[in-house]
């Protein structure tokens, strides 16, 4: 578990360097200062002066080197809602090179009220497409274009993935988003899944495989290659002399990741599962944002808060998800479900500006390689500012079985043992055919607890 915030920039970086400073050492040797007339400027090779003076305190920050990954990274963005918009604006200004968003959901009135790329005069356009233009704006220097249709997108195999740096997929149901990301695992692309949920909202990264640098001050205690954790590992430490005379370890690390549909039924991490102190801590929202992917996997919508039926069913799944992660029964309560339930499907700005905020800084810093990335499930819960991040990781087995559509549906890879699961783990006896509701209304079904579990009851 880490702080949620943790990963904020560090404004000490942000150094302002005269004619008698180097930036060599914030740039990882790919910048420098030269004097010229007696005034400085600061050079790097491959970015241009323009850009140089454009993201001047960006590279002050992480380096030019790193900015030149940065400028580089082709970025595709799978909605626009307010939490895309966010993060479509955060990384346009950053200075990647494009942007290819897929969104051809019809604008609607309500999403004016949360994504100011949007006007009046655009309902009814698809959302990409009428916010494209704006988001250009922003800057010039990045192209940013649309990527057609979630359909076409989905019927996709791994190659259409392979010229994209990163892949970021929001606000979409769990099984869109295990598509996506078993495919773009398969491709080996970074990819992340985030969604809000009016004052709760969660990041989740599978990077596959990802190397990394962590530049501090030299300690006392030597720092050695090898494991450090069940994801992380040192693969290497060097030394550098600065010029005041402390000593810098340069550590490179690699950490490893696991697709969602794996990370969604792993374990708490053995420190928190050996800790009751530390299980008491875990929020409430980490097993509801479960019951809700397993909902959906069944569903393929939010629970209808309405419906007695729906509050029964996401209930026990909320109380199962509890029990799987071996919390205190007193974790869950009837108060935070009702809010939570409450807020599926809201948008609301501070919680889109804050996760995509996060999650815009962590793909700032894989592309530019630097500083520990996320591992792997962040959750943010805005009534009570919390914000933790969890590791749920299982080693992923083969991924077998990818072919291309049959009967226009997609041969997914399967992952072995995972997707032959059921969806929700209850005993749930469903009216309608293959157990999923019928049209009309979701009649005929009845939910117990499973595995003995208690189920806290919504009035």
């Amino acid at each position: 578990m880490a702080d949620f915030a943790s990963g904020l920039l560090n404004p000490t970086n942000s150094t302002v360097v005269n004619s008698d400073q180097n930036l060599e050492s914030m740039a990882m040797g790919n910048a420098r200062t030269v004097p010229e007339n007696g005034t400085s400027t600061t050079t790097a090779p491959g970015l241009s002066p323009d850009e140089i003076a454009l993201y001047d305190r960006q590279i002050r920050l992480w380096g030019a080197q790193a900015q030149e990954r940065i400028r580089s990274a082709n970025i595709l963005l799978i909605s626009l809602r307010a939490l895309g918009t966010e993060i479509a604006k955060n990384l346009t200004l950053a200075g990647i090179s494009s942007l290819t968003i897929i969104d051809d959901e019809p604008v609607s009135e309500e999403d004016l009220g949360a994504q100011y790329f949007l006007r009046d005069e655009d309902i009814g356009e698809p959302r990409a497409e009428a916010a494209i233009p704006r988001i250009q704006e922003l800057n010039p220097r990045v192209l940013v274009k649309s990527g057609g249709t979630l359909s076409n997108l989905l019927a996709q195999d791994q190659t259409y993935y392979t010229p994209y740096q990163c892949i970021i997929a929001c606000d979409h149901d769990f099984n869109t988003l295990s598509t996506i990301n078993t495919i773009t695992h398969l491709a080996a692309r970074p990819f992340y899944a985030a969604s809000i949920h009016g004052f709760y909202g969660f990041i989740f990264a599978d990077l596959v495989s990802h190397d990394f640098i962590l530049e501090r001050e030299k300690s006392n205690v030597a720092t050695s290659p090898g494991s450090e954790t069940l994801t992380r590992s040192i693969l290497s430490v060097t030394n550098k002399k600065e010029n005041n005379g402390k000593t810098t370890e340069i550590v490179k690390k690699r950490e490893i990741y696991c697709p969602l549909i794996l990370a969604n039924s792993s374990p708490l991490s053995p420190d928190i599962l050996g800790s009751r102190r530390k299980l008491k801590t875990v929020p409430a929202l980490l097993p509801c944002l479960r019951a809700l992917f397993d909902f959906q996997r069944t569903y393929s919508r939010l629970p209808d808060t309405h419906t007695s039926t729906d509050l029964a069913i996401f209930t026990t799944l909320a109380t199962t998800k509890s029990r799987e992660l071996q919390l205190p029964l007193e974790s869950l309560k009837a108060e935070f479900l009702r809010s939570f339930m409450q807020n599926l499907g809201a948008e609301i700005v501070p919680t889109a500006a804050f996760v995509g905020g996060r999650l815009s800084e962590d793909v700032i810093n894989v592309l530019g390689g630097k500083e520990q990335p996320l591992q792997n499930f962040a959750i943010f819960d805005g009534e009570n500012f919390d914000g933790r991040i969890y590791s749920l990781y299982s080693t992923p087995p083969e991924l077998v079985d990818f072919g291309n559509s049959v009967n226009g549906e997609m041969l997914h890879a399967n992952v072995n043992a995972v997707a032959a699961a059921p969806a929700n783990g209850l005993g749930l006896s469903m009216g309608g055919s293959n157990g999923t509701a019928g049209g009309g209304g979701m009649t005929g079904v009845t939910s117990a607890p499973a595995n003995g579990a208690e189920v806290v009851e919504l009035e």
